[in-house]
């Protein structure tokens, strides 16, 4: 692969700002490239192991080779991250470097000033106050008519008599209806419901295909139609409804396994999870509709390899159950 070339620097630096911002980005887009070539190369570590590159022959891997070249990939993989990171703020840093402004042009010369100011002119005197005008003679008050005579106050007439206050008789009360028959208790939707743990750990090896995670307790909790099957890996749920479903895997080492939910041995929409770098604890939920007599289980997938619950009473898979409607 080549590289930016860097302009002259001697003896002066002739870059621009935007030149700079330019090897920036390229010296990222570089470190990036290297990046991919190294999860490439991982990535054919694990196809040599299995056997699975074109053209290449070698023998075949023991659960020990496998659980060997996954912690080789793993520590290469978490440096990678940490690069990534790394690399993801020195590119958000770059992209936001302001734009410099031109230099400034040179000031103008000043125009000439204005014509000199005239003298002020001076106050002229204050004229003689005039004198003051004789005052009018008053005229007659005029004359007021005659008040008339008040006439005599009419007389108070007689209080009418109050009439008596009616004396109606309170109804009595009615008798009380007797009350009515006590309807009849709705269902309890939730109380069709499971939730079963794996506590005591162990390893399950793991098939491409998928392999079945047991929940043998403690707890196992079935109520409401819910059963388990005889080797602990699979529920049967009696009713039909709608369910919400939660699964919990917990390994002792991060691992690049994927897990997901079974109904009737069929992948659950939404239930996969398939990581980009290793992971020691695996959780999901998804709401259902299923028919009677269905079926659940939850399965590790995607490469052969071991997965090792955690136990000593800790949670190592849990799966929980419950009917909506």
């Amino acid at each position: 692969m080549s590289f930016p070339n860097i302009p002259n620097v001697t003896p002066t630096i002739n870059l621009t700002r935007d030149d700079a911002i330019n090897l920036l980005l390229s010296s990222i887009a570089f470190e990036e490239l290297g990046l991919s070539h190294i999860i490439n190369a991982e990535g054919e570590k694990i196809q040599y192991v299995l056997g699975t590159i074109p053209g290449l022959t070698g023998g075949t891997a023991t659960i020990a080779d496998v659980l060997a070249v996954d912690q080789s990939v793993k520590s290469v993989l978490d440096t990678t991250v940490k690069k990534e990171l790394l690399l993801q703020a020195k590119l958000e840093n770059v992209l936001a470097a302001p734009t410099l402004a031109g230099p400034t042009g040179s000031t103008g010369p000043t125009g000439p000033a204005g014509g000199p100011i005239g003298p002020t002119g001076a106050t002229g005197a204050t004229g003689a106050t005039g004198a003051t005008g004789l005052t009018g003679d008053t005229g007659p008050a005029g004359s007021a008519g005659a008040v008339g005579p008040v006439g005599p106050a009419g007389g108070t007439g007689a209080t009418g008599v109050t009439g008596a206050t009616g004396a109606g008789v309170t109804g009595a009360t009615g008798v009380s209806g007797a009350t009515g028959v006590t309807g009849a208790t709705g269902i309890n939707i939730t109380a069709t419901n499971a939730f079963v743990a794996n506590t005591t750990g162990g390893l399950i090896t793991v098939l491409l295909g998928g392999t079945n995670v047991t929940f043998p307790g403690p707890p196992q909790t079935l109520s409401g139609g819910v059963t388990i099957n005889g080797t602990n890996d699979v529920l049967t749920l009696t009713n039909a409804g709608t369910y919400y479903i939660n699964y919990e895997l917990n390994t002792t080492v991060g691992l690049l396994l994927s897990s997901r939910l079974l109904i009737n041995g069929v992948q659950a929409p939404g239930s996969v999870l398939s990581p980009v770098v290793s992971l020691s604890s695996y959780i999901n939920d998804v709401i259902v509709n299923v028919a009677a007599a269905t079926t659940v289980s939850v399965q590790f997938f995607g490469a052969v390899g071991a997965a090792t619950l955690i136990g000593g009473g800790a949670t190592g898979a849990s799966l929980t159950i419950i009917r909506l409607n």
